[in-house]
């Protein structure tokens, strides 16, 4: 790997220009603009602003790609909407191959999802439209019997059926879904990504290893493993933090991913108090049952990542981190109850969170969550209680763009003329920036060479460039993955 100096870059906040030394994929040096590269090869960034690589914490790589070649619902506001979107699609359509559809919300539509509806719109050609949040599928007729499942007249699927029948949809040739996924990936390099914590609910190694072997190089993945596969892992010695044999360097072993409530849109997080219909929610996971599980994640490794969105959820969850004697992530903490706020830091658990999810759900948490919304997604609440923030984006629940991820969590709002939804949760954007790259908002020596170049300071630029921020140029382990026509 060549040295390289990149010369003219400035630091956010900073006017005066230096000069960023890489040697052997690390930064070895950071000095006075102009002074000697030595053998070193120099690149005049010409004033550019330079920020360690950003990380997506939160992603369903696999469900990202396929989501990019999907019928797009995000836009339907009724079912019978979403229903006359997709009878435009399927008019044509190889009743052979499932027309599937992503993206609906239905939580504040004034008519319900049907399998009647759908049936009526679709005909005989197999039909299966999947939440934004992943947590339901609506079918109709025709889908249900061929993948054999059972549903009532809503025709919609939740929580692990949804879930294994999307595993289903997205089961299409690994030289087709593989493209699709490099593709992905190249597009989140060129805004900045340097790596993807990923969640897909399947064994995750085999493919990553895969689709590295294939001439994937764009992203570090942190690939999670399910409980489900947990003795497998470490049956094979896998445990979090490992870097993978035949990974390239680009491969490691992610957390242990643990869902124990469902989500807001479906009204299945699990809630202290009842939502407006009646019910609490679901806990999928008793509490005896996830401390056990901790427990073994302690013992084996794995460092427990566990989906929790409901006050309530989120409760069990750290009642269970406290009893197991061990750290780890919330996944969400989209709702989380004042008196537990505080026990985050103590216990060692960083809130893994989805700003953008904050102004999607904003009109759903109002309706579910009424008189209670002060708590919901409580950024400033989880810092000034002394919890880490990890900052992603749950693609596809929401796009894979830390740009946009960092304005939500510090604008509360975002460009449709509507004011900051509680605003006292907001962060700063340097804050915002440490939560996106693992710590880090300047860029220091000893630190791997994962490195963005941008054209305007994150610090001052107006909050419109902010949201969209111009990247220049990427690079992982002093290798460029996007150039932006720099170089």
């Amino acid at each position: 790997m060549s040295d390289l100096v990149l010369e003219n870059v400035r630091m956010p906040g900073d006017a005066a220009p230096v000069s960023v030394h890489i040697s052997g994929g690390r930064v070895s040096r950071i000095g006075t603009a102009g002074e000697s590269p030595g053998r070193a090869a120099v690149l005049d960034a010409e004033g550019l602003y330079i920020v360690p690589g950003l990380w997506d914490e939160h992603v369903h790589m696999t469900q990202w790609a396929l989501h990019a070649n999907r019928i797009d619902l995000s836009g339907a506001v009724t079912a019978r909407d979403a229903a006359a979107v997709v009878r435009s699609f399927v008019s044509g359509a190889d009743p052979s191959v499932t027309t599937v559809g992503v993206g609906f919300r239905d939580a504040l539509w004034p008519d319900a999802p049907s399998l009647a509806l759908l049936d009526s719109a679709t005909g005989g050609r197999p039909t299966a439209l999947v939440s934004h949040d992943l947590h339901s599928v609506w079918l109709n007729s025709a889908a249900a019997s061929r993948y054999g499942v059972h549903v009532d007249p809503s025709g919609l699927l939740r929580e692990e059926p949804a879930f294994a029948l999307t595993r289903e949809l997205g089961r299409l040739p690994d030289s087709v879904l593989d493209g699709w996924v490099r593709d992905a990936a190249r597009a989140a390099a060129a805004r900045g990504v340097v790596g993807v914590v990923d969640f897909e609910m399947t064994w995750n190694r085999d493919p990553w290893l895969r689709r590295i072997a294939g001439g994937f190089d764009a992203l570090r993945v942190e690939a999670g493993v399910y409980p489900a596969d947990l003795e497998r892992a470490v049956a094979e010695g896998m445990r979090t933090g490992q870097q993978v044999d035949g990974g390239g360097g680009l491969l490691s072993v992610g957390p242990l991913k643990v869902l124990i409530d469902g989500s807001l849109n479906t009204r299945t997080a699990y809630c202290v108090d009842p939502y407006p219909f009646g019910g609490r929610g679901l806990l999928t996971v008793n509490p005896g049952e996830l401390a056990a599980l901790l427990g073994r994640a302690r013992d084996t490794g794995f460092v427990p990542a566990v989906h929790a969105i409901g006050d309530a959820a989120n409760q069990v969850a750290l009642d269970a981190f406290e009893s197991a004697g061990v750290g780890g992530r919330i996944e969400h903490a989209q709702f989380v109850r004042r008196e537990d706020l505080a026990r985050f830091g103590p216990l060692g658990v960083a809130a893994s969170v989805q700003p953008v999810h904050a102004l999607d759900d904003r009109d759903a948490a109002d309706s579910n969550w009424a008189g209670r919304t002060e708590r919901a997604f409580p950024l400033r609440s989880l810092l000034d209680a002394g919890a880490s923030l990890l900052l992603g984006s749950d693609a596809p629940v929401a796009p894979l763009e830390p740009w946009l991820a960092m304005s939500a969590a510090a604008l509360r709002a975002r460009g449709d003329g509507r004011g900051p939804w509680h605003p006292q949760e907001a962060i700063t954007r340097e804050q915002a920036l440490l939560a996106s790259a693992r710590g880090r908002s300047r860029v220091c020596v000893g630190d791997a060479a994962d490195l963005v170049l941008l054209d305007g300071d994150p610090l001052t630029v107006p909050d419109g460039e902010f949201a969209a921020m111009p990247v220049a140029a990427t690079m992982l382990a002093g290798r460029f993955t996007y150039d932006g026509g720099l170089v």
